[in-house]
């Protein structure tokens, strides 16, 4: 399109156009002919390498054979599985658990325990960029494919090691999930329900969150960390570098200003529930009746829950006049510095679901807009998939993957104008590019390659 018809649109219009999701298939990939390695388990590191491989690296994702990493077999309710496995057994799933994290991604099969297997990721780090590594510290490097014996091989190579608690310090040795890292990073203390002390009648509490955002989130820090190292070696250095990414440190660097909080003034955070520290009103509300009753569903069955935001002075008193029941405290909690405090929060909330018992999510929502107040209700991940905004927007796609069929995936929350990143596939069985991998980076043809699967080195 012509540059003078771009600049008289509209700025939505510029925006629709520029970022078309029909049309990203027809653009460049920011990082095509870059190569990664995914040396990878469960979310972490793998959500790490996934990112490169949506930004057009061909990343190659380095599984033991058959069964593949652990992953693969975490899934909620141990079903429902996306089938086969691997061509050795057919009749074996991947769990849905896997999903989210492995878009794009080659998968090579190779126990690296081995010597042979040594030998094969040895040649792929010869011809690679950057790898992504989740073990735990040291292990690669005593099996001989760590960062130290890559780098003889390949100078140029840039390692990410993700791990728990660092590669050195008291806590190395431990073995570290996301919830681990949240409870030792500080992250849980400030989640979670209020207790008594704090004005709020029920026993306080710390919350898990259901899904692994410091997983996701450390994911996300270490490709940002690699792409800054490729940068330097592409225009500065001429060689890669060592990463290390602790995801307990990454928990920690989330909690905002509780750290410095507590140098300065002694302050110890409190958790403060689905209500807000800093703002209010500026949380959620519960209703009182569900938006689908009689459903079996649980979550369905049970009364909604709505986001409302009107935390100016202005926008509070505006909602006393649209909520009955908080008219009487207009006054007494009309400045932003006294409605932040616990007592007056948990007034002004109880008094404002006192006025949605007898409401649905919806109801209460249609009011809110009429009324040009800021809220939004709880969305449950049904009603998220069935949004018109997020599929025009292309953030959540049907992928025609060639394996599994139509599969719903979540798409990318960020848009690139010129290069945009994309999903071709969601994930592949075990070793199921075993062929293409070791005939490209590592020579090997066609015999031996049968001769390695029949000794179980792929």
């Amino acid at each position: 399109m012509a540059q003078k018809d771009l600049k008289a649109m509209s700025f939505e219009e510029y925006c629709r156009t520029v970022f078309d999701a029909k049309k990203i298939f027809e653009k460049p990939e920011a990082f095509k002919g870059y190569t990664a390695i995914s040396t990878t388990q469960y979310i972490l590191g793998p959500s790490c390498a996934n990112y490169f491989a949506e930004l057009g690296m061909e990343t190659i994702k380095i599984e033991l054979p058959r069964r593949g990493e652990p992953m693969r077999h975490t899934t909620p309710y141990n079903e429902p599985f996306l089938y086969p496995l691997s061509r050795w057994m057919p009749d074996k799933g991947t769990g849905l658990g896997f999903f989210g994290a492995n878009h794009n991604e080659y998968f090579l099969a190779v126990d690296f325990h081995k010597p042979e297997g040594v030998e094969i990721v040895h040649r792929i780090q010869a011809k690679t960029d950057i790898q992504a590594e989740n073990y735990r510290p040291g292990t690669f490097d005593r099996w001989g494919i760590g960062y130290r014996q890559a780098a003889k091989i390949n100078p140029r190579m840039v390692y990410i090691w993700m791990g728990g608690f660092g590669g050195w310090g008291p806590g190395r040795v431990r073995a570290s999930y996301d919830i681990l890292g949240q409870a030792q990073g500080g992250t849980f203390s400030i989640t979670g329900m209020p207790g008594p002390g704090q004005g709020h009648p029920a026993i306080g509490l710390p919350s898990k969150h259901t899904i692994w955002l410091a997983d996701y989130w450390g994911g996300m820090m270490g490709c940002f960390a690699g792409l800054a190292a490729l940068w330097w070696r592409d225009n500065i250095s001429g060689t890669g570098e060592f990463i290390e990414y602790s995801q307990v440190h990454g928990a920690t660097r989330i909690i905002e200003g509780t750290i410095p909080l507590f140098a300065r003034y002694g302050v110890i955070a409190q958790r403060w529930g689905n209500w807000d520290r800093q703002l209010c009103v500026h949380g959620i509300v519960q209703c009182g009746k569900p938006s689908y009753p009689g459903s079996k569903i649980p979550l369905e069955a049970e009364p909604g829950q709505i986001l409302i935001s009107a935390p100016e002075d202005g926008e509070f008193a505006k909602l006393c006049q649209v909520i009955p029941n908080l008219k009487a405290l207009a006054s007494k909690y009309a400045k932003y510095d006294d409605r932040i405090q616990p007592k007056a929060q948990s007034e002004i909330y109880l008094a404002m679901e006192e006025w949605a018992k007898d409401k649905t999510k919806e109801e209460v929502w249609q009011i809110m807009e009429k009324n040009e107040i800021n809220s939004q209700p709880v969305w449950s991940n049904k009603e998220c998939s069935q949004q018109e905004h997020f599929h025009l927007r292309d953030e959540l796609h049907w992928l025609d993957d060639p394996y599994f069929g139509d599969v719903l995936s979540q798409g990318l929350p960020y848009h690139l104008s010129d290069t945009p990143a994309r999903h071709r596939w969601v994930f592949k069985p075990v070793g199921a590019d075993n062929e293409y991998i070791l005939q490209k980076y590592c020579g090997y043809g066609l015999d031996q390659i049968r001769e390695l699967e029949k000794n179980d080195i792929i």
